[in-house]
């Protein structure tokens, strides 16, 4: 290693951090990696006018750093914390009929992730790999993120990827940019978003809260492991687990109620007034949000990897893990099974009479839900899929190593600034006709003290604090 590079870890014993920080010297630039040991992290680069400027620079940052407890190692040394990566079984299916599949894309990896907007469909792979689709199945754009996609969440128009190395990135522009950092002792299962605020359901049964600063709020343990449900809305959060489902009060500060479910959660889904949590034992059990009693359940013939409803509940939909799919009546009637032609659904969400499933062959498929359609597939009479290809020119968009500089803002252009407040680096709007007192959430690991930035436009959300949209960079 060159003798201008310095390399730290910081790593405890018994769940703590597992973390490193390298500095590099070359002439007048500092660079700077930091992240997840065994992960590539994050790299902020830095210009100074001397050379003399560049190394008290770097020096102060490892001082710092080794005020922290940071120490002095060799990179490699350390192997990155175990990752769980969700092994499932898919079995063919039993049902008699194929569902009407219009298309189906096929990621090329194991897949979890999906989201189902108004005008795209997302999906994220163990790959890396995030894809945004038309409705009819064209393949617009690709994400390329450093590790496997664990979910993608969407909050409000922002949509997030949560992914394997604990990182939690926004996809909502052109280039993402990591919004949020899990802690290393925490094995993420599930995600959620809602109004800025990160809830992260774990291996352990844990749950986790992070506001939209990336700062930890509150955490509780369910009698449970393997928690592979968390939603939340204005209320509560409502976490699934090995030993049912329980809701929290939004602060963390009591248990609203706990109800036993019929076998672990695999699965959940929420409406306005109820909760869908999808078991091992084969059902879908529907829990009122206000008391979490069983207000029906939805019987399938195998372990229920997936669910989701039409708006309002008036259909819920369910995978089982035997490559079928199923929907029934709000009250719990089965109305029909058909397989899924591609193996088990893993995730799948309803918009628009069509029914979306990402499958354990790691494709994204769009089934015909209408009635019509459904009753012709029972009969067998079924389209012939479009198997989507991507283009050779795909757009593909990664995480930036670097943020671009500028000597002047456009004029377009908003300007923000980073300012120490109680210990703490905060982002504020310098440009006029946004609240200056209102916290920008912004990406952590290109914060300097004094530091302005200039973004392409800033929404604000619902909690007090605004939110980037376009792209990043730093006013010299």
């Amino acid at each position: 290693m060159s003798s201008d590079t310095t390399y730290l870890e910081l790593s405890q014993d018994g769940g703590g951090a597992h973390k490193f920080y390298e500095v590099a010297v070359d002439g007048t630039t500092v660079t700077v990696r930091y992240g997840r040991i065994g992960a590539a992290g994050q790299v902020q680069t830095s210009a100074f006018p001397t050379v003399e400027k560049a190394r008290a620079a770097a020096a102060k940052k490892v001082g710092e750093k080794v005020r922290k407890g940071y120490a002095p190692a060799v990179r490699g040394g350390r192997a990155a914390r175990a990752v769980t990566r969700r092994q499932v079984a898919s079995a063919p299916s039993t049902a008699r009929a194929v569902a009407p599949v219009l298309w189906r894309f096929r990621t090329g990896a194991a897949a979890f992730g999906i989201h189902i907007g108004e005008d795209r469909c997302w999906v994220g792979n163990q790959s890396g790999d995030v894809y945004t689709l038309g409705h009819d199945g064209e393949v617009l754009a690709r994400y390329q993120l450093p590790d496997g996609v664990k979910c993608l969440v969407a909050d409000d128009f922002w949509i997030y990827a949560g992914c394997d190395d604990g990182t939690v990135y926004d996809l909502s522009s052109k280039l993402p940019f990591a919004a949020y950092e899990i802690a290393s002792d925490v094995d993420i299962f599930w995600l959620d978003i809602h109004e800025g605020i990160l809830n992260v359901a774990d291996r352990d049964g844990g749950l986790t809260v992070i506001d939209h600063e990336d700062e930890y709020q509150w955490s509780r343990k369910s009698t449970g492991n393997h928690a592979w449900m968390v939603r939340r809305d204005e209320r509560a959060v409502y976490h699934g687990h090995g030993r049912g489902v329980t809701a929290y009060a939004q602060d963390g500060g009591r248990e609203l109620w706990h109800t036993p479910t019929n076998g672990s959660v695999l699965f959940g889904w929420q409406e306005d007034h109820s909760v869908y949590a999808g078991t091992h034992h084969n059902v879908v059990q529907r829990l009122s949000k206000a008391s979490g009693a069983v207000e029906a359940t939805y019987r399938c013939d195998a372990a229920v990897y997936s669910c989701a409803t039409a708006p309002g509940g008036r259909y819920v939909f369910a995978g089982d893990s035997a490559s079928s799919v199923y929907c029934f009546a709000a009250d719990g009637t089965r109305l029909w099974k058909l397989g899924t032609g591609g193996g088990s659904a893993l995730s799948m969400q309803y918009l628009g009479e069509k029914l979306y499933m990402v499958t354990t062959d790691g494709s994204l498929v769009c089934v015909d839900a209408t009635e019509a359609a459904i009753t012709a597939a029972q009969s067998g009479t079924v389209p012939v899929p479009l198997d989507v290809k991507s283009a050779a020119a795909l757009p593909t968009y990664a995480p930036s190593a670097t943020v671009r500089t500028v000597a002047t803002p456009p004029a377009s252009g908003i300007v923000v600034e980073c300012v120490q407040e109680a210990g703490r680096l905060r982002v504020h709007v310098v440009s006029g006709g946004y609240d200056p007192t209102w916290n920008v959430q912004f990406p952590r690991h290109i914060r300097q003290p004094g530091a302005r930035y200039v973004v392409e436009a800033l929404s604000p959300a619902a909690s007090g604090f605004y939110r980037v949209r376009g792209e990043i960079q730093r006013l010299l």
